[in-house]
């Protein structure tokens, strides 16, 4: 995030990473790979830069410094990095963050409402041949994440799953009919919103796949936009991009079911399986 605010501001100003870099000893790249959130901030790097940039009020040079100081604070996620993906570590460290998730799943269960029997089948299919050991803390890892749902500062989340999510027996019936379950449950948390696109709806307005908005608590943050792939994944939070995925969100949850209906298919789907 902090990295991201550091390169609009230097775009308001029209300085040029070259020219960024100078002013903090250091080469354009690296001025490309703070704004990517690839290296660690060093405080006096990041004052040089807020000078440079031409932010001189008390209370937003402090905001951004604390990011600067908490970026470089390993977050409890930190002692999973032998089995986290640095490209994913970025994520986790954001939705810890959010204050509002809205997801959009085609494919399976978002991670943050699957149950353990079903997150344990989703991991070791795509970690085939991977040790034991390994299986169960990337397991972890996802129930811990969701474990923020239930904290006292917890996330409004608003999940859009296609039919297709929950018509995919990953695992067999009986870790289907204990994520469904766990869906019926979960949509009573009171920040915990819950919604199916039905097959009989047709096309809409995500077919191009699944996506991730994250919003934050500090109004001078950007949403960011998370798209995965199989290699990696974009984070996005120029206006225009974010503004697109918003609309396709919002149309989105006007045409699937209601929460209410949901749960209602949900007990459904659970018969069926």
């Amino acid at each position: 995030m902090l990295g991201s605010q550091l390169r609009r501001l230097r775009e308001a100003q029209g300085v040029s990473r070259q020219d960024a870099g100078y002013v903090i000893r250091a080469s354009e790249s690296k001025i490309s790979r703070l704004e990517l959130g690839r290296v660690s901030f060093k405080e006096r790097d990041v004052e040089d830069l807020l000078t440079l940039y031409g932010v001189s009020d008390a209370r937003e040079r402090n905001a951004l410094l604390q990011l600067a100081r908490d970026a470089n604070t390993p977050g409890w996620w930190h002692r999973y990095t032998d089995v986290l993906p640095s490209w994913f570590q970025t994520y986790v460290g954001l939705e810890e963050s959010a204050a509002l998730i809205r997801t959009y799943e085609l494919q399976f269960v978002p991670g943050l409402l699957q149950s353990e029997g079903y997150a344990r089948a989703i991991i070791q299919q795509g970690n085939a041949g991977a040790p034991e050991s390994e299986i169960e803390q990337r397991v972890s890892l996802r129930l811990q994440r969701q474990e923020r749902l239930t904290a006292p500062d917890a996330p409004r989340l608003w999940a859009v799953l296609d039919e297709s999510a929950l018509k995919r027996p990953i695992g067999g019936p009986e870790v289907m009919r204990g994520q469904l379950e766990h869906l019926i449950e979960v949509s009573k948390l009171p920040n915990v919103t819950i919604q199916v696109m039905p097959f009989k709806f047709g096309a809409h307005a995500a077919e191009g796949g699944a996506f991730t908005i994250l919003r934050f608590p500090e109004q001078d943050l950007p949403d960011v936009v998370y798209v995965e792939s199989l290699t990696g994944a974009m984070y996005l939070d120029k206006r225009d991009d974010v503004d697109t995925y918003l609309q396709a969100m919002e149309r989105l949850s006007v045409d699937s079911a209601t929460p209410e209906h949901t749960v209602e298919l949900l007990g459904d789907f659970l018969r069926e399986t």
